[in-house]
Formats: structure tokens, sequence, C-alpha cells
């Protein structure tokens, strides 16, 4: 395989541009793959990920409330998003990854962050309407009624992919969740970030 003399500062700088991790954690992801920029990348994404799991546990009580403002005052977004220290809430990584999620809200218009926060009746609501869809189809008619209960649950993933913002596709890029590009930036940055709360106006929605 590729020798450490192989390991050039382009191949490096390539990576960080594509992991937006440090200098030292690319040169290390480059040597265990032997200089291949594929498997690099998957490595960082591997440590990521075990890096953000272990980062969840910490206190995040810092961080900024950011606004945003879209089709000419027609859809206004307001979010707080916390990090560990004062330090990286004025960092501009930190600031870029909130005004992104700023941007998330007006253009895929979430109705709250993870699944745990959907209300019930909205979940039993969306459960029904899919069912009736279901029994409404000629060819499900002799299927037995826990058989529908699992496909129900299999297209649930979908509603769960529109209503969660931490589930949507990044608008910026559809290859990637905002849970992706969340564990990203919290490796990225080395502290624990929370998308703590949002909420969403659009002129002439209803209030419910």
């Amino acid at each position: 395989m590729s020798t450490s003399a192989e390991i050039s500062p382009e191949l490096v700088k390539t990576l960080r541009e594509q992991t937006k991790v440090g200098v030292m954690e690319c040169k290390k992801a480059l040597a265990e793959a032997g200089g291949d920029l594929e498997k690099a990348v998957e490595i960082l994404r591997k440590k990521g990920a075990a890096t953000a799991t272990k980062k969840a546990s910490r206190t995040a009580r810092e961080g900024i409330v950011a606004s945003y403002i879209h089709l000419g005052g027609k859809v206004g977004v307001l979010v707080e998003v916390n990090c560990e220290t004062d330090f990286v809430a004025k960092n501009e990584g930190f600031r870029e990854f909130v005004k992104d999620i700023t941007l998330q809200i007006a253009a895929g218009s979430p109705q709250c962050v993870t699944r745990d926060e959907v209300p019930e009746a909205l979940l039993a609501k969306e459960r029904e309407i899919l069912m009736d869809q279901l029994k409404a189809d000629p060819k499900n008619a002799k299927k037995p009624a826990e058989i529908l209960e699992k496909i129900v649950a299999g297209r649930m993933d979908k509603f769960y992919s529109t209503a969660c913002l931490l589930e949507q596709a990044f608008v910026k890029n559809p290859d990637q969740t905002i849970k992706d590009l969340l564990t990203s930036k919290i490796a990225e940055i080395g502290e624990n970030i929370v998308i703590r709360r949002f909420v969403r106006f659009q002129v002439g929605e209803e209030v419910g």
C-alpha cells in the first residue's frame, strides 16, 4: 500500500475539505487507510460518530439564538442551538452551522427536532391515514392486520424524514441528513452541540 511519503499535503488538504476535520486527524486517517482517500473519509466518519456519541452526555448550556427571514418576509425562523462554551458559541464554524440550520428549517418546514418530540396525536393520525390507504388498495384485502401494521410502521420512516429536523435531508447536500451534519460538526469543533428548539412562522398559515 501507500507509504507515509505518499501522503502528501495536497491529499491531507483534500481530506480536510471533505470532512472539516483537523490536520493531525486527517494525517492519522490517511496513514491508517494506506493513503486511500475514500477509506480515510470512512474512518473519520466512523470516528466522528463515536466522538459525537461520547460528547452527547456533556452539558451544553452556551450557544446562540439565531433568526432568518426568507421570501421577502413571508417566512421567519428562530432557533436555539447550544454548545458547551462561550468560546465555541463565537466560533465561525459553529455560527455557520447554525445559519445552515435556520435555512433548513425555513426550507424543510419540520415540525420538531427529533422523533421523541412528535405529538402522539399527530402520530396516531398519520398511522390512521396510512392504514386507510392500505385498506383501500384491493391488493391488501387478504393481508392479515399484523402485516398491515408492519407496512405502516415501515412507511412511518418517510413521515419522520419530513417531520423531524434531524432526519431531513440537508438542503445543501441531500445525501446527508441534518443528524449527519450535526455529528460531523461535533467531531470538527470538539464540543457537544444540541439543536434545542425552534419556531417557524409563515405568513397566512393557520395558528394551531
